[in-house]
């Protein structure tokens, strides 16, 4: 298997973590204690924390560009593309993916900090343009 679909299963497996190990464990133990019930989440409504909103947009992000990157991954496979550009550029969305996530979920967002993440944002979306460029160009 190559590197960017490695990437793509940890990335997937990222977005799982998060969603299990930030909103499961703050829902799950609202309801386990009583202090709320499973009907009380509404997805279209704000609820919980600051903390909790924040990993539910991270959570949110990850599910947004999951399938672009799955999108990439996928024509790279069909085209049998390989190369030290496309892992490099994959393990750079992973590394920025998470640093996303981390500084979204577990730091207050100040205007310094919310310029971080918009970095690594930023980042990501480089690296899938530049990966979708360079398989343009083999086609």
């Amino acid at each position: 298997m190559n590197t960017p679909t490695w990437v793509l299963l940890a990335f997937a497996g990222w977005t799982l973590l998060i969603l299990f190990s930030t909103v499961g464990v703050y829902r799950w133990s609202r309801i386990l204690t009583g202090r709320a019930t499973v009907s009380e989440w509404q997805a279209n409504q704000p609820q919980g924390s600051d903390w909790y909103q924040r990993a539910m947009a991270a959570h949110r992000n990850c599910i947004e560009n999951l399938p672009v990157f799955a999108a990439i991954v996928i024509s790279i496979n069909a085209l049998d593309l390989h190369g030290a550009v496309l892992n490099n550029l994959a393990l750079a969305i992973l590394i920025a993916r998470i640093a996303q996530s981390l500084i979204h979920i577990c730091l207050i967002q100040t205007d310094r900090v919310a310029t971080w993440r918009f970095t690594f944002f930023f980042t990501q979306i480089v690296a899938m343009i530049w990966m979708g460029i360079y398989i343009v160009l083999k086609l």
